[in-house]
């Protein structure tokens, strides 16, 4: 599995869940499934995981956790969190607690493929900087 096209999603809905798998496997993604916190936190223990997808909030835990993890010798995950509301001020919320980007369920698979390709973009100018 490439860590590169590797991403974590972590929702506690199994239709919202398995939609959210379905468009990032269509993106040729590496999709590993999550169900709490407990197994979120066990994933990137072990691998630099560069996307994560989370709903607001998970059993043991919310996206803020994953925010502000820091586990030694991996890079931060950048936390896509998914929003049940179609409130602006939630979504404004979750970017102001250290979310990379918010998406309001049900999902858009074009506002998904947006923020994943965001993300490689910002990963390979990244890597240009530090190579």
């Amino acid at each position: 599995m490439d860590e590169h096209r590797c991403v974590v999603v972590a929702c506690s809905h199994m239709e919202d869940r398995k939609s959210l798998i379905h468009i990032l496997e269509s993106l040729s993604l590496d999709v590993i499934s999550c169900s709490d916190m407990d197994q979120v936190h066990k994933v990137l223990s072990r691998r630099n995981v560069p996307l994560v997808f989370c709903d607001e909030q998970l059993s043991e835990g919310c996206f803020r956790d994953l925010v502000s993890a820091d586990i030694p010798g991996q890079k931060a995950s950048r936390v896509v969190v998914t929003i049940r509301t179609g409130d602006c001020d939630e979504y404004l919320r979750v970017m102001r607690l250290g979310a990379y980007d918010g998406l309001r369920c049900p999902l858009c698979p074009t506002d998904v493929e947006l923020v994943v390709l965001r993300a490689m973009r910002e990963d390979q100018i990244s890597y240009r900087k530090t190579a």
